[in-house]
């Protein structure tokens, strides 16, 4: 897809874009992949920014959203979804929405834009499975933690813990991307850290303990791994105390 703009040649050979804009088909678009050509007719070619159809799997539910398109859209998930359940979910609930790409957060390491291990909330598939077929457009597959974390960056080591059915963790280092999978390292009593900070975590400890939990979690894990600051996301962060202390790159 481009945009193309009718452009005058100024007696200096430069050219000047009037406010006029449209959309040419593929056919059409194909004749202006050449500079020159452009050029010499007096047009200017200019790629429009890709519409990306978001989607962010959790334990719980699963939202996507195209940018522009109104609000985020959420059905729940769950122990027995599958891929395919999934993908045709979202393809039949955004036939109003047009998109060029699709970007998938997944809830499990990624590498080389697959998943690695299948999920330990979902139902099984996940890995193999061929996104970029089920939707007919280019796939980007990241690990959930870190698409959250790119939309909380603000420079320098940041580190990213996901609230939700588990726990999500992602590191960014100086703008490079670290997803990471503390989630079932050791924490207490055979427990994981995930046990105490996740879903499970606040059913059985109930709020109090939960935030405590959460408080002490949060501050060994930015001790250990020497970051700035730490975001808290997920869907279970809202129900932290408002004197929760978040770290931020001006608190320190």
């Amino acid at each position: 897809r481009y945009k193309i703009q009718p452009a005058s040649i100024s007696e200096s050979g430069h050219s000047s874009n009037s406010d006029f804009s449209g959309e040419h088909s593929a056919g059409t678009a194909d004749l202006l992949t050449d500079w020159d050509l452009c050029w010499n007719i007096g047009f200017t070619k200019v790629e429009l920014p890709m519409r990306v159809l978001a989607i962010d799997i959790g334990g719980s539910n699963f939202k996507f959203l195209v940018e522009g398109a109104g609000a985020p859209r959420k059905f729940p998930s769950g122990p027995t979804l599958t891929p395919a359940e999934m993908s045709d979910k979202v393809l039949q609930e955004t036939a109003d929405w047009p998109f060029d790409c699709v970007t998938i957060g997944y809830p499990g390491p990624v590498v080389h834009n697959k998943p690695l291990l299948e999920p330990r909330n979902l139902g099984r598939g996940w890995v193999g499975f061929d996104f970029a077929a089920r939707f007919g457009k280019p796939v980007r597959v990241i690990n959930d933690a870190a698409m959250q974390a790119l939309g909380s960056y603000e420079g320098g080591r940041m580190l990213f813990l996901g609230l939700g059915t588990g726990l999500g963790t992602t590191m960014i280092i100086d703008k490079v991307i670290a997803p990471m999978e503390l989630a079932h390292l050791p924490y207490r009593k055979g427990r994981t850290f995930e046990d105490y900070v996740g879903e499970r975590g606040l059913l059985r400890l109930g709020k109090k303990k939960w935030h405590r939990a959460v408080h002490d979690v949060t501050n060994r894990l930015k001790a250990a791994l020497v970051v700035d600051y730490v975001v808290l996301g997920g869907g279970n962060s809202k129900k932290l105390e408002d004197t929760f202390q978040q770290h931020s790159p001006t608190s320190g």
